[in-house]
């Protein structure tokens, strides 16, 4: 993630994730006239690496579940990616822990009308149903050079050429008719919202209140951003 980015992070680096502050500066849901509503139907059932009902995308096949909410343009989530992605990534490839990725769509509101929060969770679906060992590197690339709020964000082109360069198939076609999947993360996204929040059939939480929101084994992590000891030891310990 880029500097302005960061700069971006730490002015709210006193976040825990999942408190107040934190659904601030990352929770703009609704409040916008120009934010693009997908009108297809969502999937149903699931496909490759995509849990349409459940709402996630799993990457890896390990015991321990670890759950997060997300925003492609949000800036906290970038942080926290940047601080503790390699140590997600290690859980995955050693078999330690099933990743589950709930993307959502609140910056919507902050990408100049180009949907860029709907645009990069229905790209990220495209990998997942078409070449599901790249959902990992593609997630991690949404934030490498993160678009800024109050920028349009990538174009499917380029999001398109970040999942070609992480390895995934071409997925042009399937985002240029990726409407029931932006559907999906629309639909989850006001799910996040009406709540219960619930994990493999369990309430862990009223509603989503900001992203990222990580829970580990249905415990939320109550931690720093980009305190990496502080999260490494909360996976470890439950």
């Amino acid at each position: 993630m880029g500097r302005p980015s960061l700069r971006r992070a730490a002015a709210v680096a006193v976040l825990a994730i999942g408190v107040a502050v934190a659904a601030a500066g990352c929770s703009l849901l609704g409040g916008a006239s120009n934010v693009p509503a997908a009108t297809d139907a969502p999937p149903k059932g699931s496909d490759g690496a995509v849990d349409f009902d459940g709402g996630f995308i799993t990457v890896g096949d390990g015991a321990k579940k670890v759950d997060i909410w997300f925003d492609a343009m949000c800036p906290v989530c970038g942080a926290f990616e940047q601080a503790n992605g390699k140590t997600l990534a290690s859980a995955v490839d050693d078999g330690s822990i099933t990743l589950r990725l709930h993307p959502l769509t609140f910056l919507d509101a902050v990408s100049n009308g180009t949907g860029y929060s709907t645009r990069a969770a229905a790209a990220l679906t495209c990998v997942a149903v078409t070449d599901p060992n790249a959902v990992l590197p593609f997630y991690q690339a949404l934030y490498t050079d993160q678009p800024e709020e109050n920028s349009d964000g990538l174009t499917d082109k380029q999001l398109a050429q970040r999942a070609s360069d992480a390895g995934s198939q071409d997925i042009s076609t399937c985002v240029a008719d990726s409407g029931p999947y932006q559907a999906w993360a629309q639909r989850n996204t006001a799910d996040s919202q009406k709540g219960p929040i619930e994990v493999d059939g369990k309430k862990v939480l009223d509603t989503i209140k900001g992203t990222p929101t990580v829970l580990v084994d249905g415990k939320q992590y109550p931690g720093g951003v980009t305190d990496a000891k502080a999260f490494s030891k909360f996976l470890a310990g439950n």
